[in-house]
């Protein structure tokens, strides 16, 4: 009696089953043969499965072209999961080679399959290459889709890009939506550092905003008085925190030169400076500081002062802890006094201790009791 045929062998779902568990197991050679056999038996319902599992093991064996003409057979089938992940799976195998044009190509492939699974990284792969090939505009509308799709891990990354680009052309609100639709599906717990990048890129989406609406107020014939000089200061301050300190310049000197607001304007400029000299009209240095508030330049001023004063202050305390040879009584006392005028200012303490650091340094002792740098 003639045993019949095991039909089950053939079949391309058993064959399928058998190729995976080899290639799971390490046994490429026998995988692709399984593979390849499924492949042979037509247009089955596993035929996409199959070319893309034998791309995945012939990419394994180093055969990368041999990967290649698999995944095409895979996308050929128009399988909307296995078509859409076999184009994916050729687009990296052509990144990985430096090929620009084909894995853009293999990436638009990703698009045109329309799964949402592999949706957001094609597009945000496709506006990589346009970004690297100088076409803004078009990277641009790549990450909005990838916006677009709210995707967890790609819409942060799409986001920060297109924020930095948007706020090169100068538009913060578009920046600003982006910015907020990426934090609203971004979990600040899992990606700590990613969530901080788009809060720093919002604030300075928020700062251009305030530049702008700052900006948009200008003096006018019948100007109000406490309104416009505020603009003016907001504008003016704001400008440095964007690194337009010229920028924030050409802001004061217009506002103070103005004929009706520029006294209002100039208070608003002076309104930090210390009261110290209250009653007088006029101290000498007013004029070296408000330009240097106009210019940015403060903290290189306040060094200069410090710079003066320390040294100013070392000749003298240095002179006193010598004691009142060849100094007449009045002298000393005035060097006295000259040398506890630091006392009273919230730096006084540090200038005395870093004199008398020196002062050890310099000579293996500190000054006597009652003298600059005691305690």
């Amino acid at each position: 009696m003639t045993t019949p045929p095991d039909e089950t062998a053939a079949d391309p779902s058993t064959r399928l089953e058998e190729a995976r568990a080899h290639a799971e197991e390490g046994r490429l050679d026998r995988a692709a043969e399984l593979f390849r056999e499924v492949l042979a038996a037509g247009d089955t319902s596993e035929r996409a499965q199959a070319a893309l599992g034998l791309a995945v093991v012939l990419e394994g064996e180093g055969d990368h072209d041999g990967a290649r003409e698999a995944d095409r057979i895979a996308i050929g089938t128009a399988d909307p999961e296995y078509g859409a992940r076999a184009a994916y799976h050729l687009a990296l195998s052509w990144e990985r080679d430096g090929d620009r044009d084909r894995a853009r190509e293999a990436w638009q492939t990703v698009v045109d399959f329309g799964n949402p699974a592999y949706l957001p990284p094609a597009c945000l792969a496709l506006a990589q290459i346009a970004d690297e090939e100088g076409d803004a505009a078009q990277a641009c509308e790549w990450w909005e889709r990838v916006i677009a799709t709210g995707d967890r891990r790609y819409t942060p990354a799409a986001a920060h890009d297109l924020a930095l680009r948007l706020l090169d052309w100068g538009e913060p609100g578009r920046a600003q939506r982006a910015l907020d639709s990426a934090l609203d599906v971004l979990d600040r717990k899992q990606d700590p550092q990613a969530h901080a990048r788009l809060a720093v890129n919002l604030g300075i989406a928020h700062l251009e905003q305030a530049i702008a609406a700052f900006g948009s107020v200008t003096p006018t014939e019948d100007a109000d008085p406490e309104v416009v000089p505020l603009a003016i200061e907001l504008l003016a301050r704001t400008l440095p925190l964007r690194g337009r300190d010229e920028a924030a310049q050409e802001v004061w000197r217009r506002g103070l030169s103005d004929p009706a607001l520029g006294e209002q304007v100039r208070a608003r400029l002076r309104r930090t400076f210390s009261d110290a000299g209250a009653g007088e009209e006029h101290l000498w240095w007013d004029d070296d500081i408000e330009a240097a508030v106009r210019a940015g330049a403060l903290p290189v001023l306040t060094g200069e002062a410090f710079d003066a004063l320390d040294h100013m202050y070392t000749l003298a305390a240095m002179r006193y802890t010598e004691g009142t040879d060849g100094l007449p009584a009045d002298a000393y006392d005035l060097l006295e006094r000259l040398v506890q005028v630091p006392a009273d200012y919230a730096w006084g303490q540090a200038l005395r201790e870093s004199f008398t650091e020196r002062l050890r340094d310099a000579t293996g002792s500190v000054p006597p009791q009652g003298r600059p740098g005691d305690g």
